[in-house]
């Protein structure tokens, strides 16, 4: 495994530190892995809908021609493989982890891909779980992939932490909703982002409001769209405004969000972040 030189990343050399004790180096790829871009989905909360952002973004550039993987980062609380309506167990060589493509063709790794029951509790302390997660990067075989979206637990924790200062990232996409405790603690995550100096490239704000089936008004079932403001506030990209769609909840349930029709995550991310490999 080789590893890059650098550590722009490590709080420790933002707070004036810096020495090679204190400062994570990024993890390189590994001999299996040729990955272009890596883009981690975070939220400063739960409940915004950041797992179905981060599958939709996938199906997304699937679909456009992509090579594209996932990397579930939610270790305790995994739900990317229910989405796509896979499961393990993912199968293992000598030298690596082989991830479980979906009927799509998108490779994804989880912890509920490697768990003999995959609705048994997670109990492991915090650097169990940031190992766990290194590990879903080192030990993984993604083979060439344009893309890995890699989706983050909620909150400014142990994971978010790990991905930040050991994962080359080539961006971040924050999801937020219109409720106004959800804007409230994007501040939080756009804030950790910006200590970490991972790049951010914009704001996504889910559920922001609900069509009705009967008559297609849009209305703010969450209150009135906030997403553009707090873009604004924190002078980043407002990428756009994602209603609430009962047919999504639907397939997620159902293991098929691939089938989803959408042409709102297709273009989303800036040409300077797909990088051919």
């Amino acid at each position: 495994m080789q590893k890059d030189d650098g550590c722009s990343s490590c709080a420790d050399k933002k707070n004036g530190g810096g020495d090679g004790d204190k400062c994570p180096e990024k993890l390189g790829q590994n001999d299996n892995s040729l990955i272009g871009s890596v883009i981690a989905v975070m939220s400063g909360k739960g409940g915004v809908g950041k797992s179905s952002v981060t599958s939709l973004l996938a199906s997304s550039f699937r679909k456009k021609g992509h090579s594209v993987g996932v990397l579930d980062a939610d270790i305790t609380g995994p739900s990317i493989p229910k989405m796509f309506g896979v499961k393990g167990p993912a199968t293992m060589t000598e030298n690596a982890i082989m991830p479980v493509v979906t009927s799509g063709g998108i490779k994804l790794m989880s912890l509920n891909l490697l768990t003999p029951v995959e609705d048994d509790p997670v109990i492991w302390r915090g650097p169990i779980i940031a190992g766990a997660v290194k590990q879903f990067w080192t030990d993984v075989a993604w083979g060439k992939l344009d893309y890995l979206f890699v989706d983050l637990p909620p909150g400014t924790g142990d994971v978010p932490l790990t991905v930040m200062q050991s994962l080359p990232l080539n961006g971040i996409i924050v999801v937020t909703s219109p409720q106004e405790l959800a804007t409230m603690i994007v501040s939080k995550a756009v804030k950790m982002a910006r200590i970490m100096e991972a790049p951010i490239v914009g704001l996504i704000e889910n559920m922001s409001g609900v069509v009705c089936p009967h008559c297609g008004e849009e209305f703010p079932l969450f209150g009135n769209s906030q997403g553009k403001e707090t873009a604004q506030k924190f002078n980043i990209p407002f990428l756009g405004s994602f209603p609430l769609d009962p047919s999504l909840s639907k397939l997620c349930d159902q293991g098929r969000i691939e089938d989803y029709q959408s042409n709102f995550f297709a273009g989303i991310l800036p040409e300077a972040l797909i990088r051919p490999v």
